[in-house]
């Protein structure tokens, strides 16, 4: 093998090297500091916020579509936690949860994970939560999610020091 061969390997084992020592800092740095939150609503238009805030609540509800029984829950409600008072309307769309900047619900919190549950409508109209394989799981009525389970009204979700609930 000539000099010039050997030369070259040797640089791109120490260029392979350093790129996994940058991409693990990297991780270790998200894990100890976490990720940074932004304020949803400072990237939003503030016209197009106006608007939904001054449209009349029939329209709003209308404009979700999907089925819903009378006692359908319409809003989802953070109750604990740095987010408490935060409320989502359910319109049919898959609510994320974590600490992921792309979340419906971004979570500042240390038991978070970065992709932590989803909130999901079934076919039945009915809301079912999932953990996606968190490292500290997510509660539901202080038991343990293993499965996708469906949400009762008012029954509180515990994602570490947050709780959610499904409302009217």
């Amino acid at each position: 093998m000539s000099e010039l061969t050997l030369t070259v390997m040797r640089l791109g084992f120490l260029a392979v090297l350093w790129l996994f020592v940058i991409v693990a800092v990297q991780v270790i740095r998200s894990d100890l500091f976490g990720t940074r939150v932004t304020q949803r609503g400072a990237r939003r238009d503030g016209r197009a916020q106006q608007a939904a805030r001054q449209a009349p609540p029939q329209q709003r509800q209308q404009s979700g579509g999907g089925r819903r029984g009378r006692n359908a829950p319409t809003k989802l409600v953070v109750t604990e936690g740095t987010l408490t008072g935060t409320t989502v309307a359910l319109q049919g769309q898959t609510i994320t949860l974590g600490r992921a900047h792309d979340s419906t619900i971004v979570l500042d919190d240390d038991y978070a994970s970065s992709r932590h549950a989803r909130i999901y409508p079934d076919r039945d109209g009915q809301w079912i939560v999932e953990d996606l394989g968190s490292t500290n799981g997510t509660y539901l009525d202080r038991t343990r999610l293993t499965t996708p389970t469906p949400i009762p009204l008012g029954a509180p979700i515990r994602i570490g020091k947050t709780v959610i609930e499904l409302r009217k």
